[in-house]
Formats: structure tokens, C-alpha cells, sequence
């Protein structure tokens, strides 16, 4: 039995099936907007499948120990780096609906509500760009943590937002917030069982 790519050929992998499904939503259907929207929806779905086995991978490694959390755990940062993969998928994709349709992107739309969406752009290229050794070192570790930290749960923010906004649209909507929700929810109960577990030794003393 073939064990499951790792490191940069779980990257290269998860690219390729990004890439794959991006050109076989959009065969699908007559080019378009219908096929441009339907290729939208479909990375979001990929990209945020990607981000929350990144955002829970630590969370996971505390709350159910096993060979199978600590290989999500090791291979986090490749999966952050096809999570911003899958991503820039997505933002190319919404740049080109936006030239070839702006009446139907900027219908019901404002520049102020797609300032969260931007703003994660903005923390996934830092978080992409300090992936890499020499900008890790650059930062000291310190500064590294505090980035890749803030970045992460910013952008569980604007998702858990993204997906409340649209609610009332149902389809998967309903269901993402949830997950969003909850994996939020999961974070915090591992930062607070970590805390107990650092606590519990010196409470025994």
C-alpha cells in the first residue's frame, strides 16, 4: 500500500487536484458568469477544507493525541501553502468575474464590504511569504509566532463572517458557518486544556 504524499509533494498534489477541479467546473458549463461563479464557489469550498485541517491541526494534536494528528501537525505548513494555493485560485477567479462582469460583481456590493476579504489576502501573502526559512529567521522565533497566530485567526474571523453574511443564500452556507463555528470553538478548548496540562504540575507541588 502507497503511503500518502508528504512535504512538497503533498503541495504539489493538492495543487494539481486545485488546478484540476478549478478547469473542470469551468468546462462544464457554457464560459461565463455561471461558470466563472460556480469555479468560485468550488475553491472556496477547497480552500476552506485546506485552512481548517491547518487551523486544527495543533488544537487536534491536544485534544485527540495520535499518529494521525501528529502527521496533520508535521505537515501543516505544506497544507497552509496549498490552503494559499487554493486561495489565489480563488482571488484570480474573483479578479476575472469582476473585469468580465463588474454590473454583476458590484451588484448589492460596497468597496468597504470587501475590506475583510482583502485584509486576508493581505495576512495570507504574509503568512505564506514568513513559511520559508530565511524570513522565519528574519523575524526570530518570537515575532514568527506571534504573526502566523494572529494571521491564522484572523482569517478563521473572516471566514466565520464570510459564511454568516450568506446565511440566508442557504446551499452550504449554513453548514460552513457551523464548521467554522465549531473548529473556533475546538481552538480555544485546546488552549485551555494545553493551560491545565502546563498548570497541573506545579498545582501538585
Amino acid at each position: 500500500m502507497k503511503t500518502l504524499p508528504s512535504g512538497w509533494k503533498l503541495f504539489a498534489t493538492l495543487a494539481a487536484l486545485t488546478l484540476l477541479m478549478t478547469a473542470a467546473v469551468l468546462v462544464a458549463q457554457p464560459p461565463g458568469a455561471d461558470a466563472l461563479r460556480s469555479a468560485i464557489r468550488a475553491t472556496a469550498r477547497s480552500s476552506f477544507a485546506l485552512f481548517l485541517l491547518t487551523f486544527l491541526a495543533s488544537s487536534l494534536v491536544i485534544l485527540m493525541p495520535g499518529a494521525g494528528s501528529r502527521r496533520l501537525l508535521r505537515e501543516r505548513r505544506f497544507l497552509g501553502l496549498a490552503f494559499a494555493f487554493s486561495h489565489s485560485v480563488h482571488g484570480v477567479l474573483i479578479y476575472l468575474y469582476a473585469q468580465r462582469f463588474p454590473e454583476l460583481f458590484w451588484a448589492g456590493r460596497s468597496t468597504v464590504a470587501n475590506l475583510p476579504g482583502s485584509l486576508g489576502y493581505l495576512f495570507i501573502l504574509l503568512l505564506t511569504l514568513t513559511s520559508f526559512k530565511t524570513p522565519m529567521r528574519l523575524l526570530g522565533p518570537r515575532l514568527w509566532k506571534g504573526l502566523h497566530s494572529s494571521g491564522t485567526w484572523l482569517l478563521a474571523v473572516v471566514f466565520c463572517l464570510s459564511f454568516y453574511k450568506r446565511i440566508p443564500l442557504g446551499g452550504w452556507y449554513p453548514l460552513a458557518f457551523a464548521l467554522m463555528f465549531a473548529a473556533i470553538a475546538v481552538k480555544l478548548i485546546a488552549k485551555q486544556a494545553q493551560r491545565l496540562r502546563r498548570a497541573s504540575p506545579s498545582l501538585s507541588h
